[in-house]
């Protein structure tokens, strides 16, 4: 899952950045709003989190512009603003939640969850063959035994559970697991594709990650 955070105060943004990298996003930053609107729209986001009190433009236009053009794009707005008629006016303009500063990140962190729960129709579980990925508890297993993930291998496998018996990418693969600073000549998917196949084909059967020769990758248990 991949984030955009638009805060003009850096180390607000450094902090959120961080904290959702430790949970296993990719996470981009900008500053203001022209920059907000434009990755926004340039990029393939499962979520906006966005501040409305911004340089150049005004949040609320930012907000209104993004829901034009990606009316389907979960946008949740954190800002100090917090009276009751700055909410409606967020809420009216497109926000899919309001959380007020200062803000605990943990809290943060649940209403993104529960935002991308929403606006992806999740289950609880999603499954293919004997491979189970619980999205709440962040566990994987296969046959019934625990598959130990790293953060992106985790954000890999998940991105491939939720795109299953579609061939995906390499193109579509980093622009939903790595952020917008990442080389993209380099074999760093490969590399994290082959350390999926180790851990949750190598031992079992059949193989469910089939390389889709001219295009990327697929997750599949009818072969490629």
């Amino acid at each position: 899952m991949r984030i955009l955070v638009v805060e003009d105060e850096k180390k607000v943004a450094s902090f959120i950045k961080k904290g959702l990298q430790q949970e296993g996003y990719a996470a981009d930053t900008v500053h203001d709003g022209a920059d907000a609107i434009q990755n926004a729209t340039a990029f393939d986001y499962d979520l906006v989190v966005l501040d409305l009190m911004l340089p150049g433009k005004p949040g609320l236009d930012v907000l209104r512009e993004i829901r034009a053009k990606k009316p389907k794009l979960p946008v949740l707005v954190l800002t100090a603003k917090g009276a009751v008629e700055d909410k409606v006016a967020g809420l009216d303009a497109g926000a899919d939640d309001y959380l007020i500063k200062p803000f605990a990140f943990a809290e943060l962190s649940a209403r993104i969850r529960a935002l991308l729960r929403r606006g992806a129709q999740e289950i609880p579980c999603l499954r293919i063959a004997d491979l189970e990925m619980d999205t709440s508890a962040r566990q994987v297993r296969r046959g019934g035994q625990p598959i130990d993930l790293k953060l992106k291998e985790y954000a890999l496998l998940e991105f491939l559970l939720r795109n299953a018996h579609r061939p995906v990418t390499r193109t579509m693969i980093v622009e939903h697991v790595w952020d917008i600073h990442f080389d993209s000549v380099s074999n760093v998917v490969d590399v994290h594709i082959n350390s999926l196949r180790n851990k949750i084909d190598k031992t079992f059967q059949p193989p469910l990650i089939h390389t889709v020769r001219g295009v990327g990758y697929m997750l599949s248990d009818r072969g490629a």
